[in-house]
């Protein structure tokens, strides 16, 4: 181990850190979510039985793109940070979320060290995934009628209970994703629709599950 790790592994130690083997032998790190919904995104991730609790700092900053993006890089002058991630949709419904702002804010997201969990056209996607191969883009205004025939129930945006309906099929709405982003051949986040790359948080995430 390295003395930069060393030094790390004490100043994480003398904030209350542990170093115990969760799935891996790096200390447990401290996330930060910042989410562009206020409930939606930031209820699911809540939501995740993360063993030990590492310290996840969940943010709905009720914004779009590149405000998410400066929000988290405000926040991580304030705090340090071992993930930093950032999750926002590709609205074209929006006058504010234009092509050039969503670009704009993957390029400042890459070169803060940031990573992005997006969805296009909207974050339920990912929930939509958990059911079924989607390979034709999804009007905004058809999710809730599809998340509803899926779920059995009525679909409610801000439902603080969509992780526990989902997690069973959990497996297969990354398999779905994966699915997704590997079939475009010149990958273009602003414009390939229906993508998601919030597998990857919900990835790393379940490193830490109990």
């Amino acid at each position: 181990m390295s003395r930069n790790r060393d030094l790390r592994s004490q100043s994480r130690s003398e904030k209350g850190f542990t170093d115990r083997e969760v799935g891996t032998r790096d200390p447990i790190p401290a996330f930060l979510i910042v989410c562009e919904g206020a409930k939606t995104e930031t209820n699911y991730f809540r939501s995740f039985p993360v063993s030990t609790r590492p310290e996840i700092t969940i943010v709905g900053a009720g914004c779009e793109t590149i405000a998410v993006v400066n929000k988290a890089i405000e926040l991580m002058a304030v705090k340090t940070f071992d993930r930093v991630w950032c999750v926002f949709d590709r609205d074209p419904s929006n006058v504010n979320n234009t092509a050039a702002r969503f670009r704009q804010a993957l390029q400042v997201a890459e070169k803060e060290n940031i990573k992005v969990a997006y969805s296009n056209e909207c974050f339920e996607i990912w929930y939509l995934l958990h059911f079924h191969l989607y390979n034709t883009a999804v009007p905004r205004s058809d999710y809730k009628k599809k998340l509803t025939k899926s779920l059995g129930c009525d679909y409610a945006k801000n439902s603080d209970d969509m992780y526990s309906r989902l997690e069973d099929k959990q497996h297969q709405a990354i398999k779905h994703a994966k699915i997704l982003l590997a079939s475009y051949d010149s990958p273009d986040p602003a414009s390939d629709n229906p993508a998601t790359t919030v597998h990857l948080l919900v990835e790393e995430l379940n490193h830490y599950i109990r």
